[in-house]
């Protein structure tokens, strides 16, 4: 374990020198004290690294669920947060045991990047206030509500707090494209803190101290367990937003490492950070990818990195924390716009724009509920109505024609195409593609009803049929029906091991065919049968 922490420590104090200023920045994002946000960076961070899954993960508070929770505090309270931290851990916890990782593909990546695209809007217009030096202004319950009051206040902007707004956020940016190495925030932080020390007096700049007031130290602070109305329903969304983030900052780190982590085992850890963080009066958390990626890069080879990085958090924050008072609020905005503006993903959504514009429009859809609703309608919305247009392209029954013409010529046709062939054309192949059940089995019924009446001779290939359920086998029976009472003499072919036993037990139709010698192993079989040679 020496050894560990002897070839870790420097990563270790590298993240905690990132994650002090960052965890108090998404703790006045979400509408909460600046404690609880070390808090959670210590607590969760500490419990994750123990008994995660991933080597690399840094937990904590992150910009992906800020939007969420400040959303939560307008409403229900900033003394609710803690509970609101529990509860998220119960679920994760639930998650765990019923292997929800699993089923994470059932939401696409374009609800993700509309969800986070929506978190970033909401970060960055929760600045206002503070960018343009607004103060005592009303509070709404509705987040769009409020950004509307601080649009119609501007002309009561503080000039002072705006330039220090604009050269703080400058600052990051430069920083960022000249030295990437360089982490802006663990830079622009003290500046700010003495900035406000030496100008706040005849600036009036409101800062830290002058909103929450002097900030001790405390690794502990009583929770206050408060049961409300949407409590329940946003921490699931938290949890399943802190389950895809963590997932999907793993998967990353395990890219840059060549590693491999263990999916129920980070989940388990993510319960338990979050029970934690909520028992020690902290916040949700899940894996900040950012951070993750800087421990990698600072040269963190174990999990004692991510240990570390929560302890040292702690005495930095205990040496420090007193002179983050004396921060200006106009630089935390700073710091949060452009944590915003990094959160979004902007070469993904222009390939989507690009490549597939029904999945842009769902990114659009899910960012747009996101902000003017809610979190969980839009990332619930936008899963749905993927499932549905999936499940309804699934519904036309993928499959492939063909005709073989008496003189051996093979063409693939579309069911429109074919209306123009001639009625001696010869033989229909039709092959069905993947799966044959309930949700396309009408689909390929349909096809048969209306076009059968140029072909004498139909083959049906299953060879690419993997998997068959009774409403296939129904509709298999149907087609063969249909087949029969047009006079057509129908073969299959093909029958993938896969369903022959439920053929040959489920199937009268199919049973009534073998019976007949009409069911061959090869198309090619049944075509040399009817007097085609096959090419």
């Amino acid at each position: 374990m020496i050894e560990k922490i002897k070839s870790n420590w420097k990563s270790g104090l590298t993240v905690a020198l990132i994650a002090v200023p960052l965890s108090i920045s998404l703790a006045v994002a979400s509408r909460i004290s600046p404690l609880q946000g070390i808090i959670t960076g210590v607590w969760a961070g500490l419990i994750a690294s123990l008994f995660g899954g991933s080597n690399f993960n840094i937990v904590g508070p992150t910009g992906a669920l800020s939007g969420i929770i400040a959303s939560f505090v307008l409403t229900q309270g900033a003394e609710s947060v803690s509970t609101l931290a529990i509860v998220t851990g119960f679920i994760i916890l639930c998650a765990y045991v019923l292997h929800f990782e699993r089923y994470l593909v059932f939401i696409p990546s374009s609800v993700i990047h509309g969800f986070t695209l929506g978190v970033a809007l909401i970060i960055g217009l929760n600045q206002l206030n503070f960018a343009f030096g607004l103060q005592d202004l009303p509070v709404h319950h509705e987040f769009l509500s409020n950004v509307w009051e601080s649009v119609k206040h501007l002309q009561k902007s503080s000039l002072a707090a705006f330039l220090v707004f604009i050269t703080f956020l400058s600052a990051l940016f430069i920083i960022k494209k000249l030295f990437k190495a360089v982490p802006g925030v663990v830079v622009l932080s003290p500046l700010g803190i003495v900035f406000g020390y030496l100008t706040t007096s005849f600036l009036n700049l409101e800062t830290l101290g002058s909103r929450y007031g002097d900030i001790n130290v405390k690794l502990f602070q009583l929770p206050s367990l408060t049961f409300s109305s949407n409590l329940f329903s946003t921490a699931f969304i938290v949890a399943l937003v802190a389950i895809l983030e963590t997932m999907l900052s793993a998967k990353i780190a395990d890219n840059l490492t060549k590693t491999k982590h263990s999916d129920s085992k980070e989940l388990f850890g993510l319960a338990l950070a979050n029970l934690a963080s909520g028992c020690a009066g902290g916040m949700p958390a899940t894996a900040a990818l950012a951070r993750t990626v800087v421990n990698i890069k600072s040269g963190a080879n174990d999990r004692a990195s991510a240990m570390l990085s929560s302890i040292l958090m702690f005495f930095i924050a205990l040496l420090c924390l007193v002179y983050f008072k004396f921060m200006p609020m106009a630089v935390v905005a700073a710091i949060l716009v452009s944590v915003a503006i990094n959160m979004v993903e902007t070469d993904d959504l222009v390939r989507l724009f690009t490549h597939n514009k029904f999945n842009f429009a769902v990114a659009i859809f899910v960012a747009g509920v996101t902000l003017y609703r809610d979190p969980m309608v839009g990332i619930l919305g936008g899963a749905a109505i993927s499932l549905l247009f999936f499940i309804k392209d699934l519904s036309q029954g993928y499959h492939e024609l063909a005709v073989k013409y008496r003189k051996t010529v093979k063409e693939p046709l579309s069911f429109k195409q074919l209306t123009h062939i001639a009625k001696d054309a010869g033989v229909l192949i039709y092959t069905f593609k993947g799966k044959l059940s309930y949700m396309n089995s009408q689909a390929h019924v349909v096809r048969f009803e209306s076009d059968l009446q140029h072909y004498g001779t139909i083959i049906l290939n299953l060879r690419e049929v993997y998997f068959i359920d009774i409403d296939g086998i129904d509709a298999l029976d149907e087609i063969i029906e249909v087949a029969h009472k047009k006079h057509k003499e129908i073969y299959v072919t093909g029958v993938n091991p896969l369903i022959e036993s439920l053929l040959k037990s489920a199937s009268k139709q199919f049973q009534s065919l073998e019976s007949k010698h009409m069911v061959f192993e090869t198309t090619s079989q049944a075509l040399s049968h009817v007097g085609i040679q096959p090419e």
